[in-house]
C-alpha cells in the first residue's frame, strides 16, 4: 500500500479520504532535516504553506510521485526540481476562491470605515465618532489587477455594491471582461484612476514589487490598496512611506514578503493600514474544500489517474483536461507507435493538429505525444510532468503545426519522427465514442485499433504474401486477431498491420524479413 506524509495541519476529511487508498502518516512541525530524513519512505506529500519543499527534499524523495499543496499558492515548492524528477505538483486553485474573495472585500470595507481602529478606540473607553468618519464604496472606482476566479468573484460582488470596475489582465478577452462588468485598461491607467486597487495575481519575476515607489506616485491621494494575493507583489517599505506621507489614503494587507511578518516597516505605520496574518483561506468551508480537492488528486495519481490541477503539467487545467483527455491518449499512443517504428535516435518530432483540433490548446497533446515517444526507452521514468524536459535533454526538436482543414475525421493528429537515417509518420483519430483509430502509417491509409502486440510490415503488394506471413506466424504459435492492408496503388508498396494475441518470440522478424517482397517488419508493443 502506498504511503502519504501529511506535514502540515490538514482538515481531517482529507486525511480520511486518503486513508481509503494509502497509509497516511501525519507529522507536523518537522524541521527541514527531519523532513529530508523521513521523505524517502513516502509516495506522496501533502502540505499547506508551512512546509518548504526544497530541492534537497525532492532529491531525497526517491519514491515521491506527487506533492499536494492544500491551497492556491505553491511558492513553498521548488517546481523545477519536482518537474525534473517527474513529480506531479498539484494545488487547489478553486477551493478557497470564495473565502479569498470575501476577505479582500472585507478588508476593503474595513479600511473604508476604519473598523479596526474604531474597535480599539471604543474598547479603550473612548467615543470618537468624528475621528472615524469613513467613505462609501458606492460609485467609487475599483481597479482589479488579475481577473482570475478570485478577482472575478470580487468583481461580481463589487459591481452589485454599485462600484465602477476597471481591470487589468493581459490574458483575459474583452468579451469576458464585459461579462463581468469591467473595463479592460492598461496598468498605468488603472493605477491613476482607481479609488481602490485590489491585487489578485501570482508572485512572479514580472509581478515582484509591482507596487513600488514609482507606481505609488501615479495613484490618487485618496487611493486605497488591498492585497490578499501573494506577498512580494508590494514593496512594503515604499508602501509604508506612501501611507505615512499621505501619498495614498491607506492599505489592507493579508500577505507579506516574509511570513510570519516579524520586523517590518509596516509595523511602524501610523496611517490607515490594516494587517491580517494570511487569513484569506482561513474559513471552515475553504479548509475542507482544499483538503478534499488535493486529497482526491493525490488519490487519483496513486491509482494511476491524471491530476486535474497539476501546476507543472502545461495546459492541464480541469476544463482543458476534460475536453482533451481522449486526444491526449490518442497522442500518447501515436507517439509510442512512431517511436518504435523510427527506432534509434530521433532528432525531431513534427506534431500536426488537424481539423477541429487546430483551434484547441496544444500543450497537453504535445506533452502526451512526447511521453509516448520516449516511453519505449525510458519506461516509467517518463511521465506527463517531465516528458518535455526529457525530450529537450535528448536534443529532440519539437515542431508544432496546425491544419484546420477537415479530412475524414473531425479532428486528427499526425506525428512525423525524423532520425538520421529515415523518417516515419503515423496519423490517428477518434471515433464517436472516443475509440482510438490509427488511420495512416507512412502515408498508407489504414483503419486499425491499437493492440497490445502488433506486427507491421512494409512490403510489395503481390499475391500470396499475406498467406506466407500468416503461415510463418502460425509456425511460431502466434495467433492473429485482425489484419489490414493499406496501399496507394495495386501491386505497389503497401503496409500490413496484424494485431496479435501474444508477443511473438525472438526470431519472428528475422524470419519474416526473408520473405520475398517484404521490405521491413516491426513488432510493436502498445500498452
Amino acid at each position: 500500500m502506498p504511503k502519504v506524509l501529511v506535514s502540515d495541519p490538514i482538515d481531517p476529511v482529507g486525511i480520511e479520504l486518503l486513508g481509503q487508498v494509502a497509509q497516511v502518516d501525519v507529522q507536523t512541525d518537522l524541521t527541514p532535516e527531519q523532513l529530508i530524513q523521513v521523505i524517502p519512505n513516502y509516495d506522496a506529500l501533502m502540505i499547506r504553506s508551512g512546509t518548504k519543499v526544497t530541492p534537497e527534499v525532492i532529491e531525497a524523495g526517491k519514491l515521491l510521485k506527487i506533492i499536494g499543496r492544500a491551497g492556491v499558492g505553491v511558492d513553498n515548492v521548488d517546481i523545477p526540481s519536482a518537474t525534473r524528477k517527474g513529480i506531479v505538483v498539484v494545488n487547489s486553485p478553486e477551493g478557497n476562491t470564495i473565502a479569498a474573495a470575501e476577505h479582500a472585500l472585507t478588508m476593503m470595507l474595513a479600511l473604508s470605515r476604519h473598523v479596526p481602529k474604531a474597535n480599539v478606540s471604543l474598547k479603550a473607553g473612548k467615543w470618537e465618532r468624528k475621528k472615524f468618519t469613513g467613505v462609501e464604496v458606492y460609485k467609487k472606482t475599483l481597479g482589479i489587477v488579475g481577473l482570475g476566479k478570485i478577482g472575478s468573484h470580487v468583481a461580481k460582488v463589487a459591481r452589485a455594491m454599485g462600484m465602477q470596475l476597471l481591470a487589468y489582465d493581459p490574458f483575459l478577452s474583452q468579451e469576458r471582461a464585459e461579462q463581468l462588468g469591467c473595463k479592460l485598461v492598461e496598468l498605468d491607467f488603472l493605477f491613476s484612476e482607481a479609488d481602490y486597487i485590489t491585487l489578485h495575481i501570482p508572485k512572479t519575476p514580472e509581478t515582484y514589487h509591482l507596487i513600488n515607489a514609482e507606481t505609488l506616485a501615479k495613484m490618487k491621494s485618496t487611493a486605497r490598496i488591498v492585497n490578499c494575493a501573494r506577498g512580494g507583489i508590494i514593496d512594503e517599505a515604499a508602501l509604508a512611506k506612501a501611507i505615512d506621507e499621505g501619498q495614498i489614503a491607506g492599505a489592507a494587507l493579508d500577505v507579506f514578503e516574509n511570513e510570519p511578518l516579524g520586523e517590518s516597516p509596516l509595523s511602524a505605520v501610523e496611517g490607515d493600514l490594516i494587517l491580517t496574518p494570511h487569513l484569506g483561506a482561513s474559513t471552515e468551508e475553504a479548509q475542507t474544500n482544499v483538503a478534499v480537492d488535493v486529497a482526491e488528486q493525490i488519490r487519483d495519481v496513486l491509482l494511476g489517474l491524471p491530476a486535474r490541477s497539476a501546476v507543472n503539467i502545461p495546459g492541464l487545467r480541469p476544463e482543458v483536461l476534460e475536453k482533451l483527455q481522449p486526444y491526449m491518449l490518442l497522442a500518447e499512443t501515436l507517439g509510442n507507435l512512431v517511436g518504435q517504428l523510427a527506432g534509434g535516435r530521433i532528432e525531431s518530432l513534427d506534431i500536426r493538429l488537424q481539423g477541429e483540433l487546430a483551434n484547441n490548446e496544444s500543450d497537453p497533446i504535445v506533452i502526451a505525444a512526447l511521453k509516448g515517444l520516449l516511453s519505449p526507452a525510458l519506461q516509467e521514468r517518463v511521465n506527463y510532468v517531465n516528458a518535455g524536459i526529457e525530450a529537450k535533454e535528448r536534443g529532440i526538436r519539437v515542431i508544432e503545426t496546425r491544419d484546420a482543414a477537415a479530412r475524414d475525421y473531425a479532428g486528427s493528429i499526425h506525428l512525423e519522427a525524423k532520425g538520421p537515417l529515415e523518417t516515419r509518420s503515423v496519423t490517428g483519430a477518434l471515433l464517436g465514442d472516443n475509440e482510438i483509430r490509427i488511420t495512416d502509417i507512412d502515408d498508407f491509409p489504414v483503419n486499425v485499433a491499437p493492440a497490445n502486440h502488433m506486427l507491421i510490415t512494409l512490403h510489395r503488394d503481390m499475391p500470396g504474401i499475406i498467406g506466407q506471413i500468416g503461415s510463418q506466424l502460425g509456425g511460431f504459435n502466434v495467433n492473429i486477431a485482425s489484419m489490414q492492408v493499406g496501399r496507394k496503388m495495386v501491386r505497389g508498396d503497401a503496409v500490413m498491420v496484424l494485431s496479435l494475441d501474444d508477443l511473438p518470440p525472438e526470431g519472428v522478424v528475422a524470419e519474416i524479413n526473408k520473405t520475398e517482397g517484404i521490405r521491413d517488419s516491426y513488432i510493436v508493443t502498445l500498452q
